[in-house]
Formats: structure tokens, C-alpha cells, sequence
């Protein structure tokens, strides 16, 4: 996991706080301070992931929805040795068999929630977004695959 700084940026070290400090060369410069603020979330996220580790809940909402971790897939090759899969069944005629990314581990506690966990945050959304573009949650009958604390208004039916 690396992140590329820009060469305008520089992290100072003040050993007496025992904290860094990201400050750019021109703080006049607009691009510049666009990218600081940028970059520092991305430092954030990066150091967060390494101490913490980042999360993604999905919840399948709908009859018959379920989800499953398997050690291999029918319809698709691994990428890497070990990989697993996420095996989705959420109204098609066929199971989604989607591979897991490397380092991001999947879980799922009960057979309508999936968990997500990994070290990289932009890896882990990605992933989640992926398995949700399968069912977008819908706003009539409130189905679909919703990630983390989303939620949708309902709408009312259409009368003619």
C-alpha cells in the first residue's frame, strides 16, 4: 500500500509534539491547496486502514436474497491462489459469482448481510459498490442490496 505525493508537498516532522504536519510549497497556488486537503484525507484513510482496518456492511433486502462466501466458483477463475468468492443469489436465474479482491475479506453473519473488511478503504467501497450495482435498491417496494447505514424513501404508487 503506497500513496504518491505530490513533489509541491511535504510531510514536517515536529519531534516535540510527536505529530506531522502535510503543508505544500505555495499555499497562494489553488491547485495546490485543492490538493492538500486531498492528500491528507488519503493519508488519513491510509494510516486509519493500517491501525484500524475499514468496514463495509451490505444488507440484501428481498425474498429469496442470500449471499455466500465459497472457496471456488463455477463460472469464473481466480485471479490469485486462495481466492474466494462472493456467491449472490438476488432474483436472477443464475447465481453472481463475484472473486474478492486482494486484501479484502468477506464474511457474511447471516445470509442477508455480507462484511467487508480490508486495508485499503477505496478497495473495500469499490468492492461494495460492485456487489450492490447488481440490485440497486429500489424505491417502490424498498428491495436491493443497501451498503452500510443507507436508505431509500419510498415512494407512492402510481395511480392513473
Amino acid at each position: 500500500m503506497t500513496l504518491a505525493i505530490p513533489p509541491y508537498m511535504s510531510i514536517v516532522d515536529n519531534a516535540e509534539n510527536k505529530t506531522k504536519t502535510l503543508s505544500v510549497s505555495n499555499a497562494d497556488n489553488k491547485a495546490q491547496r485543492e490538493m492538500w486537503g486531498t492528500v491528507r484525507a488519503y493519508l488519513q484513510n491510509h494510516i486509519l486502514g493500517v491501525s484500524e482496518g475499514h468496514t463495509a456492511i451490505l444488507r440484501l433486502v428481498g425474498v429469496g436474497y442470500r449471499a455466500t462466501i465459497e472457496p471456488t466458483a463455477l463460472t469464473k477463475q481466480p485471479t490469485y491462489p486462495g481466492q474466494k468468492f462472493v456467491s449472490l443469489k438476488v432474483g436472477y436465474s443464475h447465481p453472481i459469482e463475484l472473486g474478492l479482491p486482494e486484501g479484502v475479506t468477506a464474511s457474511t453473519p447471516q445470509p442477508t448481510r455480507i462484511l467487508l473488511e480490508g486495508v485499503e478503504k477505496e478497495v473495500v467501497m469499490q468492492f461494495a459498490a460492485e456487489i450492490r450495482a447488481w440490485r440497486k435498491p429500489e424505491p417502490y417496494k424498498g428491495k436491493g442490496i443497501f451498503v452500510n447505514d443507507e436508505t431509500i424513501k419510498l415512494k407512492a404508487k402510481k395511480i392513473k
